[in-house]
């Protein structure tokens, strides 16, 4: 069904890829256009932001790019007036920004767990603060909160900042959907399980935990931890949230939507 998002406007956040290949928000902001958005892509790497637009328009959608300090409140305040001086209103908030630091509590050190806390949970809120009122005047918009299955699971990987700050999106995810669900804004989360992106390419920290650094091993680990027998990719994650975007999800909001391959099903 071609077009399911035609003529809505997305703000994807988190748009740019850490390396080359697709990332979740990278893939997402190109998939939204494809199904006829207009994109207002952000990231913390203009460049990357650039990129995503840059293919978005080379396919012959609207993008525009902005940098954005995902933990400042005015860097936020600035990036959705500068969407709504775009395009006028914003149908689709994709929150799809998140570090996965090594470290248990023991082992972490204090600003390290507040450095990703901003990142990955207070984005999330400084984000859905600003753009809900403008869902609200519209009378309905959806909101996809990219969140992960270590929120619910131990993955045998100790990063206390990344279980920690998934976990509470996921909880602030229903709270929300359940206080605005009267002015049709939807507030759903994706789960996504063992992916293979740039994000978990370069991250030296689990790379180390897997298999002492060597990448190639790492992914032959994680592939066999899945009961499919590979990871997921960011196309996954990206049409899970075009669907939670799209009206088809009209009466679809609060949910945690697992994507996973099963994992959490039996894992180890």
């Amino acid at each position: 069904m071609p077009g399911r998002l035609q003529d809505k406007v997305a703000l994807v956040v988190g748009a740019g890829s850490v390396g080359p290949g697709w990332g979740n928000g990278k893939a997402a902001s190109v998939l939204f256009a494809r199904e006829g958005a207009k994109l207002f892509c952000a990231d913390i790497n203009l460049e990357a932001a650039e990129e995503t637009a840059g293919i978005i328009r080379s396919e012959g959608g609207t993008a525009e790019a902005i940098r954005v300090d995902v933990s400042s409140h005015d860097d936020i305040t600035a990036m959705v007036a500068a969407c709504m001086d775009a395009y006028g209103r914003i149908d689709v908030l994709d929150n799809n920004v998140g570090l996965a630091e090594v470290g248990g509590v023991v082992e972490l050190p204090e600003e390290e767990w507040d450095r990703v806390m901003s990142i990955n949970l207070k984005s999330c809120y400084l984000a859905m603060k600003h753009v809900i009122p403008i869902m609200v005047d519209q009378r309905g918009g959806s909101i996809v909160n990219i969140s992960s299955i270590a929120a619910i699971r131990y993955t045998g990987v100790p990063y206390a900042t990344y279980y920690a700050s998934k976990a509470a999106m996921n909880h602030l995810t229903r709270a929300t959907a359940v206080q605005y669900a009267p002015q049709k804004v939807r507030v759903n989360a994706i789960l996504p399980g063992l992916m293979k992106t740039p994000m978990v390419e370069k991250a030296v920290g689990l790379a180390q935990q897997y298999a002492d650094g060597d990448v190639d091993e790492m992914w032959r680990v994680r592939d066999a931890q899945c009961p499919m027998g590979h990871m997921g990719d960011a196309w996954d994650v990206a049409h899970a949230a075009l669907y939670l975007a799209s009206d088809e999800a009209k009466y679809v909001t609060g949910i945690e939507l697992v994507v996973d391959g099963g994992i959490t099903l039996k894992y180890s």
